[in-house]
């Protein structure tokens, strides 16, 4: 019985970390992304998702509940997991190692995050460029947010490679090596997006 909760929520943890959290995570990357084009450019599309339809039922029910769902099984993971690093060194288990790490890392930054944004909109402030700016204005800072975008992008990569392994996707030893270079392909673009995106705001 408690074998079959744990193969359960595993499942979910994984389900959410692709879907919604994943795709969340990209599309927040790309309307991000808008700030290379300008202020206007950024605080227009800023516009157009703070203005959605049903915004605070899909931030609860798609994104936030979710997200903590993932975040608090995904520490008990991380902190129950052997790691096989320092015994064998392969390839999967680096990447094992760097999934749990990235974990952490990505729960210190989106929680800090969603403090300097969605909290602060909810007290009054207003989420645009200028917000973003003044953010990363401090060097510290945008280092913080360099590294947390790239722990987080790294983290859902890999993280699509795990759930493409439990869910039967990829079964082959062969299918498994071709789609670890397609998500190391996502994760190089996302990065780039994420950090050309956090630099237009520098």
């Amino acid at each position: 019985m408690a074998g079959n909760r744990e193969f359960f929520y595993r499942r979910l943890h994984s389900l959410l970390g692709v879907i919604p959290v994943g795709l969340f995570l990209t599309q927040h990357l790309i309307v991000n992304h808008f700030a290379t084009q300008g202020p206007e450019a950024f605080n227009r599309a800023a516009s157009f998702m703070g203005n959605l339809p049903f915004r605070y039922f899909l931030e609860i029910f798609i994104i936030f509940l979710p997200l903590v769902f993932h975040a608090i099984y995904g520490l008990y993971i991380a902190f129950t997991a052997q790691n096989n690093v320092s015994r064998y060194g392969y390839f999967r288990n680096w990447m094992f190692m760097l999934q749990r790490l990235t974990g952490v890392i990505t729960l210190i930054f989106v929680t800090w995050h969603v403090w300097e944004t969605r909290v602060q909109a909810a007290i009054g402030a207003e989420v645009n460029y200028d917000m973003m700016a003044n953010i990363v204005d401090n060097p510290f800072m945008l280092g913080f947010y360099i590294v947390g975008i790239v722990s987080t992008v790294f983290h859902f990569a890999n993280g699509l490679w795990s759930f493409c392994v439990s869910w039967g996707l990829t079964v082959t030893p062969r299918s498994q090596q071709i789609f670890t270079y397609v998500t190391m392909a996502i994760f190089v673009a996302l990065s780039i997006v994420g950090i050309r995106a956090i630099l237009a705001f520098a």
